[in-house]
């Protein structure tokens, strides 16, 4: 009887650890947001250009910026199947971008500069022809300017 209880007790304690740390796992795409993250808040004091592909320390070919109010459907279609984890902006001035390797999200982008400490901006490719998707490829490593307001890194490409 005693061995029973102690090989339930045992048995709910691995069950719950598990269960506990599949829920502190992270997505591989907010790993790599907060390695981003870590990297832009790292430029140089004096720099004033940089190559996006020079910050990200993880593998992308396109990267996408949607414009505030972009529909889910849109998202959805530009990227190429239903993600859970993709919100619409809710206000002019969020960022929303999604960086894909080889047709998977890699890295997602979502709220305030203000709030993340940083903002990432670009006008490339439209994307599926779409005003409200704009695309940016790795290979063409395009440099961005770099601008400080009220300890807020912006990295413009227009």
């Amino acid at each position: 009887m005693k061995n029973k209880k102690t090989f339930l007790i045992v048995a709910m304690i691995l069950l719950f650890s598990a269960v506990f740390t599949s829920l502190l796992k992270k997505e591989e795409w907010e790993v790599n947001a907060e390695l981003l993250k870590e990297e832009i808040r790292s430029i140089e004091p004096s720099a004033e250009i940089v190559n996006l592909t020079d910050l990200t320390p993880f593998q992308w070919d396109t990267a996408y910026s949607f414009a505030p109010y972009t529909s889910k459907e849109i998202i959805y279609e530009t990227i190429g199947y239903k993600w859970d984890g993709i919100r619409e902006t809710v206000n002019e001035g969020m960022n929303q971008l999604v960086f894909m390797n080889a047709e998977k999200v890699v890295c997602y982008l979502y709220g305030y500069p203000e709030n993340i400490g940083y903002g990432i901006s670009f006008t490339g490719e439209r994307g599926a022809g779409d005003p409200s998707v704009s695309m940016l490829h790795a290979s063409y490593d395009q440099p961005f300017q770099i601008e400080k307001k009220n300890h807020v890194i912006y990295l413009k490409n227009h």
